[in-house]
C-alpha cells in the first residue's frame, strides 16, 4: 500500500517543464483556433478597404481553408520524417511572416496569398504540436488532461475569434486581425528551442510521392467541393466534379498506399478501430458543432435581429461550455473509459440540441438558446477530447506525428462540410416555410447525428 501511495503523485502530477510546454503548445493551438473565425465578422470591412469584389469576398476564408485542410496530413507525415520540432519552428516563422504580410497588404491579391500561407503555416504547426503534446506526455491522465486542455482552447479560441475579430476592427483596424500574431509567433520562436526536443526516426525512408500527390489532391478538392456547394448548392456542376475528383483521387490514394514500399499513411495504421472509430467521432463532433454554431447564427440575426458583434458576444456561453468540458473531459475518461465518454458525450450534446427545436420568434427565446448551448458545448468538448485520446491511443510514438494529422485532417474537413451540409438542409425546408422552420429542421437533423454517434465503439 505504502508503494502504491508514493507511485500515484509520479503519475498523476506534471514536472516543471511539462508545465511550460503545456502552456507553450497549447497558447500555440490556441492563436491557431482563433485565425479560423478572426476575419469573418471583418470581411464587409476588408472588402470595402482594399476593393474585393462581393462575391470574391468569400475566398479570404476559402483560401485558407484549402491549405489548411489540404495539406495537414501530408506535413504530420512530414514531422514523423524529419523532426516535429523542426516543422513546429518552421510553421510558427511561416505564420508570423504570412500574418504581417496579411496586415500589410495593399490589394486583394495580396491579402489572399497571406490567407494562403497562413492555411499552410496552420497546416504545418497543428499536427506538429499535437504530436509533440502527445509525445511530451505519457499516455494515461496526464495526456488525458493535457488534450483536454488544448480540446478547450481549440474551441473557445474558435468561439471567441469572432469577438476579437469585432472588436479589434470596431477599436483599431481590421489589420490587428492579422498583426496580433506577430508578437506571439515571435514569443513561441524564441521560447521553444529551449524547452522542445527534437523528435525523428534515426532511419529515414523514402518519401511517397504518390501517396502525398493523390491524398493533397484528393483533400483540396474535397475542400473546395463542400465549399462550393455551400455557396451554389450541391446540384452545382463545378461542386459535383471536385467532389467526384475527391472521391477518384482518395480511391487512388488508398490503392497507392496497399503497394508503397514506405507508404505516407501505412494501412495497418488506417486498420486500426481505435483511429478508424475515433476519426469518424472527431469528423461528427466538428461538424455538427460547427454547423449548429451557423444555424444559430442564422437565427438569431435574421429572426432575432441580433446585429453581428451581439451574435459573436451570445455565443461567449457556448465558449464557456467548452471550456468546462474540456476541463472535466479528464476525470470523465477517467472514470467511465474514452468509448462511454464518447457516447456520454454525443449524447449530451444531442438532448442540447434537440431542445433548440423549441425556438421561437420571441426574444425570451435567448435563455433557451444559451443554456443549450452551455450545455451541448460541455458534451460535445467531452467527445472532442474522447476522440482525440482514442485516435492517438496505441501508436508508438514514431507515428504520433501521422496520428495527429489524420485527426487533425479529420477536424478540418468536419469543419467544412458541416456547414455546407445544413445549410443544403435549412434551405430545403425553408422553400415551404420560414426561416425559423428552416433552422429547425436543421436543428433536429443535427441532433440526430450527435444521437447517431452515441453508437461509434471504439476499442477502449
Amino acid at each position: 500500500m505504502t508503494a502504491l501511495t508514493e507511485r500515484a503523485p509520479a503519475v498523476a502530477r506534471m514536472t516543471g517543464r511539462q508545465r511550460l510546454i503545456l502552456v507553450l503548445l497549447l497558447g500555440s493551438q490556441f492563436m491557431l483556433a482563433v485565425d479560423f473565425s478572426i476575419l469573418n465578422v471583418a470581411l464587409p470591412v476588408i472588402g470595402a478597404g482594399l476593393g474585393f469584389a462581393l462575391a470574391d469576398l468569400q475566398w479570404v476564408a476559402t483560401a485558407f481553408a484549402l491549405a489548411a485542410a489540404g495539406f495537414t496530413l501530408l506535413a504530420g507525415r512530414i514531422a514523423d520524417l524529419y523532426g516535429r520540432r523542426r516543422l513546429f519552428l518552421a510553421g510558427m516563422a511561416l505564420l508570423g511572416l504570412s500574418s504581417l504580410a496579411g496586415g500589410l497588404a495593399s490589394s486583394p491579391g495580396m491579402l489572399l496569398a497571406a490567407r494562403v500561407a497562413q492555411g499552410l503555416a496552420t497546416a504545418v504547426v497543428t499536427p506538429a504540436g499535437l504530436s509533440l503534446l502527445t509525445t511530451s506526455f505519457p499516455e494515461g491522465p496526464l495526456r488525458s488532461r493535457a488534450l483536454g486542455l488544448n480540446g478547450a482552447l481549440m474551441s473557445a479560441g474558435f468561439t471567441s475569434g469572432a469577438v476579437l475579430g469585432g472588436l479589434l476592427t470596431d477599436l483599431l483596424s481590421w489589420r490587428w486581425a492579422f498583426l496580433i500574431n506577430v508578437p506571439v509567433a515571435l514569443a513561441v520562436l524564441v521560447t521553444a528551442p529551449a524547452l522542445l526536443a527534437e523528435s525523428r526516426p534515426e532511419g529515414r525512408p523514402a518519401m511517397d510521392v504518390p501517396g502525398a500527390v493523390t491524398v493533397t489532391g484528393g483533400l483540396l478538392a474535397l475542400v473546395f467541393g463542400l465549399t462550393r456547394a455551400g455557396e451554389h448548392g450541391f446540384a452545382d456542376p463545378l461542386a459535383l466534379g471536385s467532389l467526384a475528383a475527391a472521391a477518384a483521387l482518395l480511391v487512388a490514394f488508398w490503392f497507392a498506399e496497399r503497394r508503397a514500399a514506405s507508404p505516407l499513411v501505412p494501412p495497418a495504421v488506417l486498420a486500426r478501430p481505435n483511429v478508424r472509430w475515433g476519426n469518424l467521432a472527431g469528423l461528427v463532433a466538428f461538424a455538427t458543432e460547427t454547423s449548429l454554431v451557423f444555424l444559430l447564427t442564422l437565427y438569431l440575426q435574421k429572426v432575432l435581429g441580433y446585429s453581428p458583434l451581439a451574435t459573436g458576444l451570445a455565443f461567449g456561453v457556448l465558449g464557456l461550455g467548452t471550456v468546462a468540458g474540456g476541463l472535466a473531459a479528464p476525470r470523465v475518461l477517467a472514470r467511465t473509459g474514452t468509448r462511454r465518454a464518447l457516447a456520454l458525450g454525443f449524447g449530451v450534446q444531442a438532448v442540447a440540441t434537440a431542445s433548440l427545436a423549441l425556438l421561437g420568434t420571441g426574444p425570451g427565446s435567448i435563455w433557451l438558446l444559451l443554456a443549450a448551448t452551455f450545455v451541448g458545448g460541455v458534451g460535445n468538448m467531452v467527445a472532442i477530447v474522447a476522440f482525440m485520446v482514442t485516435a492517438t491511443s496505441g501508436l508508438p510514438d514514431a507515428e504520433q506525428g501521422l496520428a495527429t494529422g489524420i485527426a487533425t485532417m479529420t477536424q478540418q474537413v468536419g469543419i467544412t462540410m458541416g456547414i455546407p451540409v445544413m445549410s443544403a438542409v435549412a434551405t430545403a425546408a425553408m422553400g415551404s416555410g420560414s426561416v425559423l422552420h428552416g433552422v429547425v429542421v436543421a436543428v433536429v437533423v443535427n441532433a440526430a447525428l450527435a444521437l447517431a454517434a452515441t453508437a461509434i465503439r471504439p476499442n477502449r
